[in-house]
């Protein structure tokens, strides 16, 4: 076996790099098509999900395979072989086929345990085998990544670890709280009608949405998966169908928005979300500190304000204090205004900052004396350390001599962020590339739930305790498939022998025929039959034998050893293995 991986995903990966790498049907159909075509590569299929692309193939040499499968990636997905490499991964032999059973498994999906998939392996091998590039590596290993996935959620409860990405989702957009209560009533727009949109579709519809509109550029599709909604014995909910065309017109109307399709461009773009919502949101409050007591100028919170008090007296008494070069009266308004901070002394010449240094340190000094007893002048700062904040001003003269501007050394006044309004519209956007603009975040009365979101929420989630089980289950599978595919290697080497030992068997008995012309027939085949017990018995134990040795690891020199001790011709163990190839592909059944 030279099995070869070549991929990335959302754990390799951040969402920015996926969506460019994405590939549609057809560029997934010229991949394998020029895999296979390449030198290294005799066998190749494309696990392509809405967070991974992964390429297979069984090839001949491992740095040859790594370089041109990773080539071939960039080449296809149009990102910059430079720029995609950092974010690839590479599995070999017993650890592409440990990737991929888990990967079958829902251990390594963004929202570990969900079952969706297993149809995205089963689709994959499909258009291989379609394609005839995948031959008997790569048939076998999917096909048992189907059977081990199938298996983990039969006999463990990895199903509890994690939902479908779909329900995820909704429980995001629902803050974690009960989806069904949160969808009961509510007006749903599902964009695609393909088997993310319909799993969206057929999920919404059983939480107790009490509408769903299904938009797809093939009407068609929409009207069916609306006819399969409406007809469902297990949902109660009113579906009809829509052309693309009307998605603005329904957003309007929409609660709830779920959308994946296989555009190239955004389907959803911030502008459109924000006239769906036109007027269905209250006016966004005024910001804190705008007006009133917490504006500039006012009470509290002011530079004015903030100036006064350190001052002792206004703001403007401060400017006017002999020797303090700062013009106040340009700056004051400034949030976060202090006489040590950027908005204060940003600009100023070296100089200017030499005599706000020694201001400050007679200020200072003089609000010591103040707190003794002394009196204190308009604008002196007594708070302030005058050794420390003397030595800060020159640092901060030295480096807007060098660099030309001030660096902060104050933390602004926290500033009050407006009270966004509860989201009328929900969005979920399940698609790779993104078909919501991000924008959309910023919007009131919005909630967005992206890849990249869900990504980070499912990052902190608890693993479930039968993630551990399923872990085995996949070390066991791993074990048992490297162990057959060991032992079939020997097979063609086995056959190969036997076909010799009866090759000679049937010379000895010509030349026996020649030697005793007048034998009869039943003593021929009694000579025959106990010759050919001979040489099955010589050759049992050796070859039984030999077929356990092959199935441990490193197994495979056994054959090799085989052939160069009994002299086989290597043509004649490609031919068994060519003819066993040609055997099972006629009687491999559909995936």
């Amino acid at each position: 076996m030279s099995l070869l991986v070549v991929g990335l995903s959302h754990r390799s990966a951040p969402v920015s790099v996926l969506e460019r790498a994405t590939l549609n049907a057809d560029e997934q159909v010229k991949l394998l098509q020029d895999t296979v075509a390449a030198e290294p590569a005799t066998e190749a299929a494309v696990l392509a999900t809405c967070n991974r692309i992964e390429l297979y193939a069984d090839v001949d040499k491992f740095h040859a395979g790594v370089a041109e499968l990773s080539t071939l990636l960039a080449q296809h997905s149009g990102v910059g072989l430079e720029e995609l490499t950092p974010y690839l991964y590479v599995h070999y032999e017993d650890r592409a086929v440990h990737h991929l059973f888990s990967v079958a498994c829902g251990l390594d999906s963004m929202v570990v345990g969900e079952g969706q998939i297993l149809g995205q392996i089963k689709d994959s091998l499909a258009r291989a085998q379609d394609l005839h590039s995948a031959g008997r590596l790569l048939n076998d290993l999917f096909q048992q990544a189907l059977r081990v996935g199938k298996r983990a959620h039969s006999e463990t409860g990895i199903d509890r670890a994690g939902q479908s990405l779909v329900t995820f989702g909704l429980e995001q957009l629902a803050r974690g709280g009960d989806v069904q209560q949160w969808v009961r009533g509510k007006k749903a727009l599902v964009i695609g009608a393909g088997s993310m949109s319909s799993l969206a579709a057929a999920t919404l519809a059983r939480a107790g949405v009490a509408e769903i509109v299904v938009a797809n550029r093939t009407l068609d599709r929409a009207e069916r998966l609306a006819r399969i909604l409406s007809e469902g014995d297990d949902t109660d909910v009113a579906a009809r169908a829509v052309p693309m065309e009307s998605v603005p017109a329904e957003l309007t109307r929409a609660d709830v928005t779920v959308s994946c399709t296989g555009a190239t461009g955004l389907v959803l773009t911030a502008e459109s979300v924000a006239g769906a919502i036109e007027g269905r949101t209250p006016a966004p409050s005024a910001v804190p500190g705008e007006d009133g007591p917490g504006a500039p100028g006012g009470e509290s919170g002011s530079a004015t304000g903030a100036g006064a008090q350190r001052g002792g007296a206004s703001g403007t008494s401060l400017g006017s204090e002999d020797g303090c070069p700062l013009d106040l009266s340009a700056v004051q308004g400034t949030a976060g205004f202090s006489v040590l901070g950027e908005a204060a002394v940003a600009g100023m010449a070296a100089a200017d900052l030499e005599q706000h240094a020694a201001w400050v340190d007679n200020g200072t000094a003089g609000g010591d004396r103040r707190a003794a007893g002394g009196t204190a002048r308009p604008g002196q700062t007594g708070t302030l350390d005058p050794a420390a904040d003397t030595d800060a001003i020159a640092a901060l003269a030295a480096t807007v001599a060098t660099v030309g501007r001030i660096p902060e050394r104050r933390r602004p006044e926290p500033v009050e962020e407006p009270q966004r309004p509860e989201p009328v519209l929900f969005l979920l956007d399940l698609a790779m590339p993104r078909d919501i603009d991000a924008a959309v975040h910023r919007l009131a009365g919005v909630r967005l739930v992206d890849i990249e979101s869900l990504a980070e929420a499912s990052a902190g989630a608890p693993m479930a305790a039968d993630v551990d089980q399923v872990r085995r289950i996949v070390s066991d599978e791993v074990a048992a498939f490297g162990a057959a595919l060991r032992a079939a290697h020997i097979t063609p080497t086995v056959v190969a022998l036997r076909t010799m030992a009866a090759d000679v068997v049937a010379g000895e008995i010509a030349r026996l025929d020649g030697r005793l012309p007048g034998l009869d027939d039943k003593h021929r085949a009694e000579i025959t039959q106990t010759v050919r017990r001979v040489v099955d018995k010589l050759l049992h134990a050796p070859t039984v034998r030999v077929k356990q040795l092959a199935a441990e690891p490193g197994g495979a020199g056994y054959a090799d050893a085989l052939r160069t001790l009994f002299d086989l011709d290597p043509e004649t163990v490609a031919a068994v293995s060519r003819a066993e190839d040609s055997t099972t592909e006629k009687d491999r059944g559909p995936a």
